[in-house]
C-alpha cells in the first residue's frame, strides 16, 4: 500500500521576535515542515541569525515572504498590524492563508486591513518556547477545513491547541495569554515560603518549579477534577488543610479569578 506523500506548503512569517521564532523552530523540530519551506524577510543581524541557524529562508523584504508563501503568519506587534497589513495586502491572492498572532486585532480588522477572507485567529501563549504552549484558535468565514487541519498541526508543534468562537478571545488573553505570568509569581512565592521555612533559595526553587510541574501533570493525566485532587492530599487536622485555610484567608482564589477578569477586561479595553 502506498504512503501518503507529506503535506509540504511553504510558510512564511512576517515578524521574527520570539514567538515567531518559537514556532519555526518547533514546526521544523516536529517535521511538521522542513526548514527549508519556512521562510521570513531581514531583520535585525542577530534576528536574522537566529532563523538561519535552523535553516529558515531569509528574504529581503515582507512583500516577498507573502509573495512566496502559502501561509503567512503575521506575528508583529498589534500597534504595527494594521501599517504592515495595508502595505502587504497587494500581496495577498486568493489561495493564501492568513494567519494572525497579534494579540488583540479582531477578525473584521485583519480582513478590512488586508483585504483578503481566507483567515485564521489564533492566540498563542509564551511557553511555545518550550514546546508547551496553549494555544487557541478561531476561523475566519472564508478559511477552510484544509487551513483549519494544517494550522492546527503548526500550533500541536509547540504544544496543545484549541478551537474557540471569537467572542472568548478576552477571555482567552486574561486565562492562557496573561496566566504564565501568574504561575510565576506563584512559584516565586512557593520558593520564598520555603526559604521562609528555613530551605536553601536553589532547593526551595527546585521544589517549587517541580511541584506546580507535577501538580499540572496531575490534573492533565488524571482527569480528575482540581478539587478532587486537591482532598486527596488533605488529610483531616494535617499540613495541607492548615496551608489552605492561610490561603482562604489571604483571598487566594478570588485574587486569581480577578486576575483573570481585570486581563481580559484590559484586552477588551485595548482592542
Amino acid at each position: 500500500m502506498a504512503m501518503a506523500s507529506p503535506d509540504v506548503y511553504k510558510l512564511g512569517f512576517v515578524g521574527a521576535g520570539n514567538m515567531a521564532e518559537s514556532i519555526a523552530r518547533g514546526v521544523a523540530k516536529s517535521g511538521v515542515l522542513p526548514p527549508a519551506a519556512i521562510r521570513t524577510s531581514h531583520h535585525r543581524a542577530d534576528r536574522q541569525s537566529v532563523f538561519q541557524s535552523f535553516g529558515v529562508v531569509i528574504l529581503e523584504s515582507s512583500g516577498q515572504v507573502v509573495a512566496d508563501s502559502d501561509i503567512v503568519i503575521l506575528s508583529v506587534k498589534p500597534q504595527v498590524a494594521k501599517k504592515a497589513l495595508l502595505e502587504l495586502k497587494p500581496f495577498f491572492t486568493d489561495h493564501k492563508l492568513l494567519v494572525s498572532i497579534a494579540a488583540g486585532i479582531k477578525m473584521k480588522d485583519l480582513q478590512e486591513w488586508s483585504g483578503h477572507g481566507r483567515i485564521i485567529r489564533v492566540m498563542p501563549n509564551t511557553p511555545s518556547a518550550v514546546g508547551e504552549a496553549a494555544s487557541v484558535m478561531c476561523m475566519g468565514d472564508m478559511a477552510t477545513k484544509k487551513d483549519e487541519e494544517r494550522v492546527a498541526s503548526l500550533f500541536k508543534a509547540i504544544g496543545k491547541i484549541w478551537m474557540a468562537d471569537e467572542k472568548y478571545f478576552d477571555a482567552v488573553t486574561g486565562l492562557s495569554g496573561s496566566g504564565p505570568a501568574y504561575v510565576y509569581i506563584a512559584i516565586e512565592a512557593l520558593a520564598d515560603g520555603g526559604v521562609a521555612a528555613g530551605l536553601p533559595r536553589d532547593l526551595a526553587h527546585a521544589l517549587a518549579t517541580q511541584t506546580v510541574l507535577g501538580a499540572a501533570a496531575m490534573v492533565n493525566k488524571s482527569g480528575k477534577h482540581p478539587g478532587q485532587l486537591k482532598d486527596a492530599v488533605t488529610s483531616p487536622a494535617g499540613t495541607t488543610i492548615a496551608g489552605i485555610h492561610e490561603l482562604e484567608k489571604g483571598g487566594f482564589r478570588g485574587s486569581l479569578i480577578s486576575a483573570v477578569i481585570a486581563a481580559a477586561k484590559r484586552c477588551r479595553e485595548l482592542s
